[in-house]
């Protein structure tokens, strides 16, 4: 018998004197490492054996293999002891491991291929693959990723196989399961209503960064594979995306909104964000009280903080008002004259992947039966509120806006023959507005259709919406004379002389 040993393995604990039992003297005798169960250490018969008797003493395994460190840019290459040189990382890993390969081809039989951006002080680069696996790629986790960053390769097999595959995921891989954790990659805190600019505008080392709007983000709570550009995504952390992981790749794609970066990943929520703020905006309704008090037994109510603006005259010293209330970015607009949907989830964010937007939500109208934004909640961007002076004749749709098509609420505003009246008047000056539009144009002729109901003061939304009409058409649609309505001294003014009527 002989002994067959590996030039790696550390012997100085081994006794070569060990001699098998003579009924196994015909085997070859294998050792294991701290790795593998095959450490390259065997006794051999010198006639053929049929079988290898696997021992599980270890004999342990020692660095030797070269290191060679891909630089992703991120100012850390050089940190990884005894790398033997650096290559630049760009644009996915099978090139630049096939890069690599055919440029130490002929000086080695394996490597190790780390990343800048990984910890190696905790790795055992004595780790070997068994001898039946040492021409496939192992590829090392990196924190809790698959996909990672450090390679063992076989050279000549991979420089020679490697480019007749179209992914790398599709070579022939062997995925250890064991981790390397990443360095922290940059956290961009910043005070945006969203992303967007913040994300154009930057410039941070490495391949990736989290941008974030509250202060308690830890770097790498996702790891986002840099295997190629398709694996490269975007990362939202949480449902309105106040955190967000963004590799570097994107910036360019960035005009308007992280939507137009192709490659977006909802998967890996991790956590809750801020809740919104909800402010209860009331002006002499009849049902305010009853409303504010139906709101307060939501059944998805959480710890949203309630703010109350009430009677303030005129719309956009209204909208003003609430915006100053509100402690949060954005917040729930819930007018007095809506009867909440009780189920309606409060835990809803605006997305941060735009830029910012107001949100309106459905109501139902029950004296005509139309369902869409008007009198329903609306989530409003606290700084295009402070913002926007009103100079339209919808202050909600003066600003970028995003219908949400989830029911709020039962628009409750049939108490009186004066608040039935302003709704009607008001809205369908707006409607006839916005015309030639199909489906506003729709919306318009329910307004100016008789109700068949016996809901009491039902008929002065009819009156309401011809008297707007008739307004309209005497003022031939002039602006400036459309936009008295968002006064409520003139509505009222109006509203009595042309049915006497005046607010309750």
């Amino acid at each position: 018998m002989f002994w067959w040993i590996n030039y790696l393995s550390d012997y100085s604990d081994f006794d070569f004197l060990w001699e098998p039992v003579p009924w196994e003297a015909h085997q070859r005798h294998a050792w294991a490492s701290q790795w593998q169960k095959d450490c390259g250490t065997y006794l051999v018969p010198k006639v053929d054996y049929k079988d290898t008797n696997y021992h599980t003493q270890q004999i342990p395994r020692r660095a030797g293999v070269p290191v060679y460190e891909i630089d992703h840019m991120d100012g850390a290459a050089g940190q990884i002891p005894n790398t033997v040189r650096s290559i630049r990382y760009f644009d996915n890993y099978k090139d630049t491991l096939i890069r690599l390969a055919k440029s130490v081809q002929g000086q080695h039989e394996f490597i190790w291929v780390c990343s800048s951006i990984c910890d190696y002080t905790d790795f055992d680069f004595g780790w070997h693959p068994d001898p039946w696996q040492e021409k496939l790629l192992h590829v090392f986790d990196s924190d809790r990723e698959r996909f990672g960053d450090t390679f063992y390769m076989h050279v000549d097999s991979f420089a020679e196989k490697a480019p007749t595959v179209e992914l790398l995921e599709w070579y022939d891989c062997n995925f250890v399961g064991i981790s390397v954790p990443r360095r922290p990659m940059p956290v961009i805190q910043h005070n945006g209503d969203s992303h967007v600019e913040a994300v154009k505008q930057s410039d941070f080392a490495g391949p990736l960064a989290t941008f974030t709007v509250v202060d308690y983000m830890r770097p790498n709570m996702a790891t986002v594979p840099l295997w190629r550009e398709k694996t490269k995504t975007i990362v939202p952390l949480n449902p309105g995306a106040s955190c967000v992981v963004v590799p570097k790749t994107a910036i360019p794609y960035i005009r308007k909104q992280l939507y137009d970066y192709p490659y977006i990943d909802k998967t890996k929520m991790m956590f809750r964000d801020e809740p919104l703020d909800i402010v209860f905006i009331s002006n002499g309704e009849p049902n305010a009280e009853s409303n504010l008090k139906l709101l307060l037994r939501c059944r998805k109510l959480g710890p949203n903080k309630i703010h109350r603006v009430k009677n303030v005259n005129g719309r956009v010293a209204a909208y003003h008002a609430a915006a100053q209330a509100s402690t949060t970015p954005w917040f729930f607009a819930i007018f007095g004259k809506l009867r909440i949907n009780i189920d309606f989830d409060f835990s809803w964010q605006p997305d941060r992947l735009q830029q910012p937007k107001h949100y309106i939500f459905h109501a139902k109208n029950p004296v005509n039966g139309l369902e869409y934004g008007h009198q329903g909640l609306i989530v409003y961007n606290k700084n295009l509120v402070l913002a926007n002076p009103g100079l339209g004749l919808d202050f909600t749709l003066d600003d970028p806006h995003e219908v949400v098509p989830v029911m709020s609420g039962l628009a409750h505003y049939v108490d009186s023959p004066w608040t039935v009246w302003r709704t009607a008047f008001r809205e369908t000056l707006k409607l006839r507005a916005s015309l030639p539009d199909v489906e506003n144009e729709y919306r318009l002729n329910r307004w100016l259709t008789p109700a068949v109901t016996e809901i009491a003061h039902a008929a002065w939304s009819h009156k309401g919406a011809e008297d707007a009409m008739e307004y309209y058409d005497s003022v031939d649609g002039d602006f400036a004379a459309l936009k008295k309505s968002y006064e409520w001294a003139w509505l009222a003014s109006y509203a009595f002389i042309r049915r006497g009527i005046s607010p309750d």
